[in-house]
């Protein structure tokens, strides 16, 4: 197993994962896992969660798992409770990483966790998951772009409150490129329109086609995390594009336009 030496002093830790059940929160609880720390998965789909802790207790590594909806601040209090009661004052090696796609997941994971995590002056890291949708817009994903811009703003701003307070707490907008997992493979919703069935499915064969094997990606971006990196990301040139792309249309100040190769999609 390949270790870096900034991850080294994540062994022996805790981490604490959101959304963990499926996907890439699940290929970094397994990561977490593999560097040597204690996992709490946490997923709103409780089965979802225990099968994801079995399969690292399967592997000789510690897990717990809890049914947790990031939604309701109450739940997330309660298990920033359970965890520091439990395992007690954080060391430097310890790492707590708050994954979720939701705005309001993320922002009550931070209240109910930061500032324990201030309180023990020791080095922990708050990971948030944004998207190279947070450096783009598409019509048919409204909602799902701006809650992604809103956590690239909210991981920026929350960066530098934690520099004005002098805090060892790391924070890191994770970015992953293009993975291997399951997003695309979800049934139409209600009321769906046929291009945004269009966009999933385009997006569900260049996925696995071309993306990247998801725990290799995972791999890279805990190095990231371990590293204290702000920007993480499985592939930096593709964030690097999406960046430089909104800078250009910000610093042009064009009016909002469909990508020539999108617009098929879009039946224009």
């Amino acid at each position: 197993m390949n270790i870096t030496n900034p991850e080294k002093k994540l062994a022996g830790g805790v981490a604490v994962i959101t959304g963990a059940g499926a996907g890439i929160g699940s290929a970094f609880a397994l990561r977490a896992a593999e560097l040597g720390m204690t996992v709490v998965v946490t997923d709103i789909s409780a089965p979802r969660a225990e099968a994801v802790a079995q399969c690292i207790r399967e592997k000789g590594s510690k897990a717990e798992h809890k049914d947790i909806d990031v939604s309701v601040p109450s739940e997330l209090e309660a298990l920033a409770e359970d965890v520091f009661a439990r395992h007690g004052r954080i060391p430097a090696s310890r790492w707590d990483a708050t994954l979720d796609i939701n705005v309001k997941g993320a922002i009550n994971g931070v209240r109910a966790f930061a500032q324990r995590m201030i309180d023990q002056s020791e080095e922990c890291w708050i990971a948030n998951l944004a998207s190279i949708g947070a450096f783009s817009v598409f019509p048919t994903q409204t909602a799902y772009i701006v809650t992604k811009h809103a956590v690239q703003a909210f991981s920026e701003g929350l960066f530098l409150e934690m520099q004005l307070k002098k805090a060892s707490v790391n924070v890191c907008s994770v970015i992953p490129g293009m993975l291997k997992t399951s997003i695309f493979d979800a049934e139409p919703g209600a009321g769906e329109p046929a291009s945004a069935k269009a966009y999933r499915q385009m997006m569900h064969s260049a996925m696995h086609t071309y993306g990247m094997d998801l725990n290799e990606g995972v791999k890279i971006m805990m190095r990231q995390i371990a590293e204290g990196k702000f920007w993480v990301s499985s592939q930096p040139e593709m964030t690097a594009q999406a960046v430089g792309r909104r800078v250009q249309f910000l610093k042009d100040q064009q009016d909002p336009a469909i990508a020539e190769d999108a617009k098929h999609l879009l039946g224009l």
